[in-house]
């Protein structure tokens, strides 16, 4: 039998979590969904293969960071290894504050989802995929990780400090065969929780605001895996000046 290489979503939901399925699912790939709401794993799932993907459903609480080497073991226990891991959490409350008004109780709140999980996680990866020498692993941020924006600190500040260690990361496995990088968005996924949650009740968005469809987000990832030619990517693109 030929093994199936997998991807793994931390984070799985209805907008980047479904459409990274998909990508990925298409070539060939066994998919496994990571998140705490088990029915909306499953349910997920049940779509998903509807339409003819290989996919695992995996409950788990991503703040629990003792809980996160089991996590990764059971995945590949049943899966095998882990060829793509993608985190992309987005938790309900957002987490987005004013800079005058974030504290050391909001960082307490935020840090473990934003920055310790992240950064475990990658650790557990790192040192199981060096020994096999192959790869990825792939952090989903907002885009004011990498451009301050005045009155948007909170969970940008700590999607900040992972950035630092992805890009760390990257230059010491460059010769390893294992590949870290990131992928920021300074938008709203469209067919997201997030997107679901601003247009809830009537509401309509900004239009200022800019939108992105989650396909042309999987796509960047799926660039950054299989190319390895940048540590990240920043989606819409904007003017580095």
């Amino acid at each position: 039998m030929v093994d199936r290489k997998t991807i793994a979503i931390f984070g799985a939901g209805i907008g980047l979590g479904a459409s990274l399925a998909h990508h990925y699912g298409k070539q060939g790939y066994q998919v496994a969904l990571v998140a705490r709401h088990e029915g909306a794993l499953h349910e997920l799932a049940g779509k998903l293969k509807v339409e003819g993907l290989e996919v695992a459903v995996f409950p788990g609480d991503l703040t629990n960071l003792e809980g996160l080497p089991g996590l990764v073991d059971a995945i590949e226990t049943q899966l095998g290894a882990i060829d793509v891991a993608v985190y992309s959490p987005v938790p309900s409350e957002g987490g987005f504050v004013p800079a005058t008004q974030f504290d050391a109780a909001a960082v307490q709140d935020l840090v473990p989802i934003y920055t310790l999980a992240p950064i475990e996680l990658a650790h557990r990866l790192t040192k199981i995929m060096k020994k096999r020498g192959a790869g990825s692993i792939v952090v989903v941020g907002g885009l004011a990780a990498v451009r301050p924006i005045p009155g948007v600190s909170g969970a940008p500040a700590l999607m900040a400090a992972t950035r630092n260690y992805i890009h760390a990361l990257h230059g010491e496995l460059a010769q390893s065969g294992v590949f870290a990088g990131a992928v920021y968005i300074g938008a709203m996924i469209e067919g997201s929780t997030g997107m679901k949650v601003a247009t809830s009740g009537g509401r309509t968005i900004d239009p200022r605001l800019p939108t992105i469809s989650p396909d042309a987000i999987a796509e960047a990832i799926w660039r950054l895996t299989t190319e390895r030619t940048q540590v990240e990517a920043i989606l819409p693109a904007i003017s580095q000046s």
